[in-house]
């Protein structure tokens, strides 16, 4: 505020307007270069700079901290959500059963059927396979043995029988196929050998 001549002080208005009111043209903004003591910017000054590198360091390392539990927080969040949805469809997998079943003995008609095929490709939509076939090699960490015998007719451990399709979602498994599995005939003899 400015004094008056009559004692009072009289308010200092400002027009910091971008736009000119009167002629609706754009004002041109005079910058006012600000002074800075000379020994602020003196980079012979150790002290100060030694806390701007502190205050740097110390930046780098909360950007950096951020940066790590933002992606923690999102493979937590993906981790969580495939935890979900595998539990999810493993709750889904005797259904699945029952509808092969149903396939399997021409029971699966009419409506029933539209019924299946959507809950099967909704279920495959998520990610949800199925895997096990007969004549695959036997893999015990997909497969899970139910019955066991010897056969002629392979050369290496065999699903002969599939009783139950494994499903996987993705590389995970959620149920392991079980089968019958086959070995070939040579393999007791061998072992006979061995005992006498």
């Amino acid at each position: 505020m400015l004094p008056r001549e009559n004692g009072h002080e009289e308010p200092v208005i400002r027009d910091n307007r971008k736009i000119d009111p009167e002629t609706g043209q754009a004002r041109e903004t005079a910058t006012v270069p600000q002074e800075v003591p000379g020994d602020v910017l003196d980079p012979q000054d150790g002290e100060l700079a030694a806390q701007l590198a502190e205050r740097t360091a110390d930046l780098q390392r909360v950007q950096a901290e951020y940066t790590n539990y933002r992606r923690r927080v999102e493979r937590d969040r993906v981790a969580v959500r495939e935890q979900a949805v595998a539990g999810v469809l493993g709750e889904l997998l005797p259904v699945l059963d029952d509808i092969g079943r149903a396939r399997d003995h021409g029971e699966l008609t009419g409506g029933f059927a539209k019924v299946a095929e959507s809950l099967e490709s909704a279920l495959t939509k998520l990610g949800l396979s199925s895997f096990g076939q007969k004549g695959d090699p036997f893999d015990p960490t997909v497969h899970e043995a139910l019955m066991h015998s010897y056969s002629p007719d392979v050369t290496e451990p065999t699903a002969v029988e599939v009783l139950q399709p494994g499903y996987r979602m993705g590389d995970r498994v959620l149920r392991p196929a079980r089968v019958a599995v086959a070995e070939p005939e040579d393999a007791p003899a061998a072992s006979n050998d061995d005992e006498n």
